[in-house]
């Protein structure tokens, strides 16, 4: 498999220069996008996918409904649809953009693109990619942050959530 060109960006998004993943990763001064979706369930429930063994950022962890990275010259939306569909078989949605910011750790920098949807279908997830996949309540989520269960991330992503949405 080709490896990802990504573009690396500035703090507005604006693209200065471009990368392979590897050479982006393990630098957490060169920052690029990425897209999650929050896919809730019509009870409210957060679906959550467990991160295989095999990834190097958070294996083995529970993670955020869908997340990847924006490719070169891909738009927000060809790519939150693309990854929708690798990771979860999901392509009939109604997504909605909730917000941006900026996730940083000692590995990388992200500046992150969130959008969320209601989906109640059937679910055939990347079994390459994911171990597997369940809805949680929020209130388990909260109660599980700080654990160790969860990729720092994911924490971020719903800290932001919770802050600006909830």
């Amino acid at each position: 498999m080709e490896e990802e060109q990504l573009e690396i960006v500035n703090e507005k998004g604006e693209t200065v220069g471009t990368g392979l993943r590897s050479e982006i990763h393990g630098k957490p001064s060169l920052m690029h996008k990425v897209v999650h979706v929050l896919v809730f369930n019509s009870n409210g429930q957060l679906l959550l996918q467990k991160r295989s063994m095999d990834k190097d950022v958070a294996p083995g962890k529970w993670d955020t409904s869908v997340g990847g990275h924006v490719n070169s010259g891909e738009s927000l939306e060809d790519a939150v649809q693309r990854e929708m569909e690798e990771e979860l078989g999901i392509t009939d949605n109604n997504l909605t953009f909730l917000y941006s910011y900026i996730h940083s750790n000692q590995y990388e920098t992200e500046l992150v693109y969130t959008y969320s949807c209601v989906y109640d279908g059937e679910i055939k997830f990347q079994q390459s990619e994911i171990d597997e996949v369940r809805p949680w309540s929020i209130d388990e989520i909260k109660k599980t942050i700080g654990t160790d269960v969860l990729s720092d991330n994911f924490e971020h992503e719903i800290e932001t959530y919770l802050k600006e949405i909830a």
